[in-house]
């Protein structure tokens, strides 16, 4: 249902929550499904044709309808915004507990008192809750965490509170965060401290809303260098949220600079993005970036991850039938040399170089992000880098662990993989770098 046009600008934001972009086909209903969808919203803005603004509040007033004049890119006679304008559309309501969310996860148990419960801005007594039904409050008030102990529902934004080394163990939260036998299930006053179940909402944190180009442009080029597959989109998606600029890249891609990487469009020597996208691996180009991170990746985990993106996309997987066609031999034929040999160069003619291991930053995020902000001479605070923790998957996270039922692996491979890794363990100890993990290594 369509809505109206309202102020969207600086000062007022008609909605305050995910933007994607679609240069090519963007479609009010395609706007619609995607806020719907992906983040359970209830309302959805267009702008200037090409962007979607998702959100549950309008907060910003009501515009002449002729200044939303633009027309969708993927459909003509649609309302598609204007220039700091969006035409907002209702999504078709859901019933409550039957919201799909992505991007919601549980953050643990954690140890609140009573003073602190009731600090939080949003607080709910439902006698019949479920953390559905309180992911779905939050969500509507747009806020970034769901707090629950029945039958009380709070929401706020993400703070040290809920450092992961502040969990207490999840048998404390076992019966769902469940009051204690003396409290009474109707009592509207906050419960005594206590243990509570935390959950991250599809809401991103304000907080982490703002991306910018470098202020000024900077004359050093600094490489996040990967094997194609082993994440340098989902570190890209960190490391801007963690510093609030743009990466850029040596190439384009129109699907990342649809999901609002806008470096992808910027001149990769412009010197506006806090570091560039790179996967070549010839002494010219290394030599061309003043300093690197070299991220690295297992190789048995970035060739699937390659395959699967090569065959459907950067969210899908291959199927049984690619798995089991020639296709895939040839491919690990050709790019399992590649993943040795775009770290050996790198670690031969970089000159000034930052060793970031994929499952190092997945073990221990924040103490990876801040070397990562160092190296990029970036001062970051403590709530961008909870930010980053709170919103670390991105739009960019392959769902599920789909795998081909058989091992796709061959033992010629194997053997062949097997001695890359042992060459690029010694080359990284030689370089007086720490070796490849240990689970990289073969047994």
């Amino acid at each position: 249902t369509y809505m109206g046009c309202f102020l969207h600008n600086a000062s007022d934001r008609a909605l305050g929550g995910t933007m994607l972009y679609d240069l090519r086909k963007m479609t009010s209903s395609l706007c619609q499904d995607t806020c719907s969808e992906r983040q359970g919203n209830l309302r959805a803005g267009l702008e200037y044709g090409a962007e979607c603004h998702c959100g549950n509040r309008i907060s910003s007033p009501q515009a002449p309808e002729e200044d939303c004049s633009l027309v969708c890119r993927g459909e003509r006679g649609s309302p598609c915004g204007g220039v700091g304008r969006l035409s907002i559309y209702k999504v078709e309501e859901q019933l409550p507990g039957h919201r799909k969310f992505r991007n919601v996860h549980q953050r643990g148990c954690f140890k609140l008192t009573n003073g602190t419960v009731g600090a939080f801005p949003i607080h709910s007594v439902q006698p019949n809750l479920t953390a559905q039904s309180c992911i779905e409050t939050c969500t509507d008030k747009e806020l970034p965490l769901a707090v629950l102990k029945r039958p009380h529902c709070f929401c706020t934004w993400t703070s040290s509170l809920f450092d992961i080394n502040q969990q207490s163990d999840e048998q404390w939260c076992a019966d769902g965060g469940a009051p204690n036998r003396t409290a009474t299930p109707a009592s509207t006053a906050p419960p005594e401290s206590g243990h509570y179940l935390v959950y991250h909402t599809p809401v991103l944190d304000s907080r982490c809303k703002e991306r910018m180009f470098l202020p000024q442009r900077s004359s050093s080029l600094v490489a996040l260098s990967s094997f194609p597959g082993a994440g340098n989109t989902w570190v890209r998606h960190l490391i801007e949220l963690v510093t609030g600029y743009y990466t850029g890249s040596f190439y384009f891609d129109g699907s990342l600079y649809n999901r609002g990487f806008k470096g992808e469009k910027d001149y990769w020597k412009s010197g506006r993005s806090v570091c560039v996208k790179t996967h070549e691996s010839g002494q010219k180009e290394i030599e061309m970036f003043d300093s690197a991170i070299l991220l690295i990746r297992n190789p048995y985990r970035s060739l699937i991850a390659e395959f699967n993106r090569k065959c459907a996309g950067h969210l899908g997987h291959a199927t049984e039938a690619q798995w089991d066609s020639k296709e895939w031999p040839e491919f690990v034929s050709s790019y399992a040399p590649w993943w040795a040999s775009h770290a050996l160069s790198w670690l031969k003619f970089g000159q000034r170089l930052l060793v970031v291991h994929y499952e190092e930053l997945q073990r221990a995020l924040l103490p990876q992000l801040r070397l990562v902000a160092a190296f990029l001479n970036v001062s970051i605070t403590e709530e961008r880098l909870l930010c980053a923790q709170s919103n670390q998957d991105g739009h960019f996270k392959r769902p599920g662990a789909q795998r081909p039922s058989f091992d796709p692996f061959t033992p010629d491979m194997r053997r062949m993989i097997d001695s890359f890794i042992l060459t690029v363990d010694q080359a990284l100890q030689s370089r007086n770098f720490s070796g490849l993990p240990q689970e990289y290594l073969p047994r």
